[in-house]
Order: C-alpha cells, then sequence, then structure tokens
C-alpha cells in the first residue's frame, strides 16, 4: 500500500544538481511507519522521534523529507487522495452500490485505517489543514464515485432524473461508517447485501431527488 502512493511523478523527478538524493525504500519505510504510529498512539502524540525510531532511520531522513509530523501526515493523506477510488462499472445499480460498499467496508475494516481514521478526524475539527486534506481524501473522491454511479444509473433508466449524488452517498455509506467507526460494530452476514438492497430501493423510490 505504501509503494503504491508512491507516485510516478515522483520517482521519475530528477534531483536538482547538488541536491542529496532521498532513498526511496527508506521513503517507503518512514511512510509505513507513519500509518503504524498514528494507529498506536494517534496524532497528538505522535513524533518525529517515534517515526524515526519504527522505520529504523534517524530523525535527519525525516526531517530531509518533511518539516514537520503535520506535514509528513498532510502528504501521505493526499497520496492516498491521488490514488482515486475506481468507480464501479457493473452494469446495474445494485451491483455499483454493493461494490462501492465492499470497498468501503474493507478500508474501514483494515486494522490500521480503523485507527488512523477516526483520529485524524478528530483532529480535523482543530486544524483546517488536516480537515482539508481529509475532505480531498473521503468526501471528494467517494463525491466523485458517487455522481458516476448516479448518472450511469440515470442514464439506464434505474434512476429519476435529478437523482442527488450527494444524498445518494449519504445514504450508501453513511450506515456503513456508523456501523464500523462510530459503534465499532460488526457485520453481520449478508449485511452489505442488505444494506445494498435499502440503499438502491430508497435512491428509486425518489427519496434523493435534488429538489
Amino acid at each position: 500500500m505504501i509503494r503504491a502512493m508512491t507516485t510516478e511523478r515522483g520517482t521519475r523527478r530528477r534531483a536538482p544538481a547538488g541536491a542529496a538524493v532521498l532513498r526511496e525504500d527508506v521513503t517507503d519505510a518512514i511512510r509505513a511507519a507513519v500509518f503504524e504510529e498514528l494507529a498506536a498512539v494517534g496524532f497528538a502524540r505522535m513524533s518525529i522521534e517515534g517515526i524515526a525510531r519504527r522505520a529504523g532511520v534517524g530523525k535527519t531522513a525525516v526531517y530531509r523529507r518533511w518539516k514537520s509530523k503535520l506535514a509528513l501526515v498532510l502528504d501521505l493523506v493526499a497520496a492516498v487522495a491521488a490514488q482515486g477510488m475506481p468507480a464501479p462499472a457493473t452494469g446495474s445499480l445494485y451491483g455499483d452500490v454493493r461494490a462501492v460498499l465492499e470497498l468501503a467496508a474493507y478500508a474501514l475494516r483494515h486494522p490500521v485505517a480503523s485507527q488512523v481514521i477516526p483520529d485524524l478526524l478528530v483532529e480535523a475539527a482543530r486544524n483546517p489543514e488536516i480537515s482539508e486534506a481529509i475532505k480531498a481524501a473521503l468526501l471528494d473522491q467517494q463525491q466523485g464515485v458517487a455522481a458516476v454511479v448516479v448518472r450511469e444509473a440515470v442514464a439506464r433508466g434505474e434512476l429519476p432524473e435529478g437523482s442527488d449524488p450527494d444524498r445518494a452517498l449519504d445514504l450508501i455509506v453513511g450506515p456503513l461508517y456508523w456501523r464500523l467507526v462510530v459503534v465499532r460494530g460488526e457485520l453481520p452476514k449478508g449485511y452489505l447485501d442488505d444494506l445494498a438492497a435499502s440503499a438502491v430501493a430508497a435512491l428509486r423510490s425518489g427519496d434523493v431527488g435534488g429538489g
């Protein structure tokens, strides 16, 4: 996952003359350590010293790449956002909704993400920079996916004209987020199937129209 977040542009950029060459394996190790440190102690208690120790490098190696722990976390969040979430193309509204739920459930149940995401959301309420980064990584990305799902469903005649992607996203992902992040409950067998069917029924009823 960490290697996937290293963009092609970043790996191909030529270092300026006289600049120190930053080893990619060290950068990857630091990024992995940040996720682990966030999950273990949270953003408020996270330190450059702890990250460096977990990555097996000196503090200087971290500071060569990022000026602070905030800059480091913002960079990671931006890298996650840059990966994007592919819009499903199953050919049906139910299939697309079910695919969105599957991806969201996988991410929210990940042992690291399940600790990191809630902590960063708390920090976002205090820090505008983190708030904007989280918005770009989570909200903007998923809004784009929802817009595609709704547009394709309207084109197939499965949803009425004027269906609102933002309301659709709330309806599809909201209950799942509540269950996994807020309540921290398990997903019973067939839960995602039932949730997808319920979301599709509500979407088709016209209750989530843009009016």
